[in-house]
């Protein structure tokens, strides 16, 4: 690959999966861009949120020696006047990774690195044999991608010159034309639907849905292939009255041949130790119960399945 023209863009990444057998067909890729528009309250990769580095660190790993102080070029680390090892979050990391490389514990990481195209590209590259296989490719995820539209532009791109199949996980808070510059380079849009109702999902997420529904009304009406992902909380998005609402919005398009529909996400709190580990409290902290229970998934799978609408519960 070469080094000039787009190709060499830089995106914010914090990973680069292999092996991901969830977010869309067959074995992938999964690159996670970091920044989201949205603040949902279970969300389990914070450290995707902001587009910013961010120190993320393990107290319980720590052993206070101190090592990364003095390769800290801004400061953030000190030692306490008692010798215990603090982290000063109101100075902004710079993501030089030198207190992750000099902490002997491994206590210490930094949320983000800058990745060019190629670099990202060359790592997806190596597992073209399973892609081949299975049936697999790549997916775009975060945060949220459609933060970045330049860089995932030219990196769907790229996969697409290259032969790979391409996904995209997105919220879908976005103009239109973002979407849709996007879109032509995306064979499968994984798109979230978290709330119908407008001003329920403002509350779980920070943001309105109306520009997220229409954006999903275009994408199926202009044939791009989109399923639906729904994040399911007891108490927050399962009445029956909840699920019913979005039956009712996907079943104009249930004959869609682009229509693929829908998987159901139910909570787990896989990335809760994350929001310790940056600083912040998990918006969820003291909830009681949000697990869906075997009966709760059977009902939400009947209202779908009674409307002809295709559905799938995934497992963590």
């Amino acid at each position: 690959m070469g080094n000039t023209g787009t190709i060499e863009r830089k995106a914010l990444v914090t990973n680069v999966q292999k092996y991901n057998m969830h977010d869309g067909p067959g074995v992938r890729t999964l690159v996670f861009f970091k920044g989201c528009p949205l603040r949902c309250k279970w969300c389990s990769n914070p450290e995707n949120l902001e587009r910013k580095f961010q120190v993320m660190y393990n107290r319980n790993a720590c052993v206070d020696c101190g090592a990364c102080v003095p390769v800290c070029p801004v400061g953030i680390h000190r030692m306490s006047p008692s010798g215990v090892h603090e982290v000063d979050r109101t100075i902004e990391c710079i993501g030089c990774h030198a207190c992750e490389a000099a902490c002997p514990q491994n206590a210490l990481s930094i949320a983000g690195k800058k990745m060019t195209i190629s670099e990202i590209l060359a790592i997806i590259e190596e597992d073209r044999m399973f892609y081949d296989m299975s049936g697999g490719g790549v997916t775009i995820g975060g945060g949220d991608p459609i933060m970045h539209p330049e860089p995932v532009t030219n990196l769907l791109m790229a996969c697409k010159k290259e032969g790979f199949n391409t996904a995209m996980e997105t919220s879908g808070y976005a103009k239109l034309e973002t979407v849709l510059q996007v879109a032509e380079f995306t064979d499968l849009f994984l798109f979230d639907i978290k709330q119908i109702d407008s001003s329920k999902h403002y509350d779980l997420t920070g943001v309105h849905n109306e520009q997220i529904l229409k954006n999903i009304t275009e994408l199926l009406n202009r044939r791009f292939n989109v399923k639906i992902r729904m994040p399911l909380l007891r108490g927050l998005n399962d009445s029956e009255k909840d699920i019913q609402g979005v039956v009712e919005f996907l079943k104009p398009f249930k004959d869609y041949k682009n229509f693929k529909g829908v998987d159901l996400l139910p909570y787990h709190k896989f990335g809760v130790n994350k929001y310790c580990q940056l600083g912040m409290e998990y918006p969820l902290e003291g909830m009681e119960d949000p697990y869906l229970t075997a009966e709760d998934l059977e009902r939400i799978e009947k209202q779908f399945q009674d409307e002809g609408i295709q559905v799938q519960a995934l497992s963590h």
